[in-house]
């Protein structure tokens, strides 16, 4: 049994709603080690990598630029002593470091795949990007498009084979980004289709795909990719999105399964959160559901599977 190790993401200058940078000392606050460990996990607090701020002044992307490097040696250094990083967002743009780390851990026994769970398809370059935030650019410099310093942290590019990657959840994007991923040949599973073939469905065929050929794989949740009802607490609501309850099934047991190198939860903002917390609970309960619950079965409807898993 991997030790979960927690490493805190904080950056919020990558996104427009700066306060997702404070979600990770929200979920802290939570006691997820505590909790983790009492159920028999073992878990630990890891590194916190915190955005100099001060970078601003040259722009947003210059403070993602700095920051990426940190938290890929921090996601390298767990992978690579053989524990289970979780690595709580902050704005998406932190999913450069977090897989950049684990893909150059893994490199000496072969490839990295990826889940990406997102309402938007985060693959813009700074030359396609009307709004210029790196939030909406981190699949498409893993994948090795955009600014260097970000395609190329350990010094080489093309962290993800577009083959071996999947994007689920997506209903609002760009016609730049998405020409480069239909382009690259990246399997993007939009709204509809989730909505047709079920959550349960759709991560089973992306699990075939990101474990063909890899060394490991991870998945990165934007919570976002969640309906609004769910989780009001992101600064980038999109209506129409995964029921709650569907995606704590598909992820139930994550951490279980063969070759899981890592799990990433991004964009909760707390200062847009409900007076209840809704958000940041549900943060809670997904990261017990992928380190605490069994692996389950997901060719079936995911309401099954999370009464399995509970």
């Amino acid at each position: 049994m991997k030790t979960v190790e927690f490493i805190s993401a904080e950056i919020g200058e990558g996104a427009q709603q700066m306060g997702c940078k404070f979600g990770p000392a929200r979920l802290r606050a939570m006691g997820l080690v505590a909790r983790l460990r009492t159920a028999g996990q073992p878990a630990q607090w890891g590194p916190t990598v915190t955005a100099h701020d001060e970078l601003l002044e040259a722009g947003k992307l210059a403070v993602v630029q700095g920051f990426t490097p940190e938290l890929a040696d921090a996601s390298h250094a767990a992978t690579a002593a053989d524990r289970f990083p979780v690595v709580l967002g902050g704005d998406h743009s932190c999913a450069i470091g977090t897989w950049s780390g684990i893909a150059q851990a893994l490199k000496p026994q072969g490839a990295l795949g990826l889940i990406w769970i997102d309402a938007h398809l985060d693959s813009h370059t700074p030359d396609t990007s009307e709004s210029g935030a790196p939030h909406g650019m981190p699949l498409a410099a893993l994948l090795g498009h955009g600014d260097a310093q970000l395609t190329d942290v350990f010094g080489w590019r093309g962290k993800l084979a577009p083959e071996q990657v999947v994007v689920i959840g997506a209903r609002s994007y760009e016609p730049g980004e998405q020409a480069l991923l239909q382009r690259l040949g990246v399997r993007v599973m939009y709204m509809p289709e989730v909505l047709e073939r079920g959550i349960a469905a759709c991560m089973a065929e992306a699990l075939e795909r990101v474990c063909a050929g890899t060394a490991g794989w991870g998945v990165t949740l934007d919570l976002d990719a969640i309906d609004p009802a769910d989780a009001p607490g992101v600064g980038s609501p999109e209506a129409g999105g995964i029921p709650a309850a569907d995606v704590l099934a598909a992820l139930s047991g994550l951490a279980k399964r063969p070759g899981c190198a890592g799990f990433e939860l991004v964009e909760l903002n707390p200062s847009l959160d409900d007076s209840v917390h809704t958000s940041a609970k549900l943060c809670r309960s997904l990261i017990e559901a992928v380190a605490l619950a069994p692996a389950v079965e997901l060719a079936g409807d995911p309401a099954t599977a999370l009464a399995r898993a509970a």
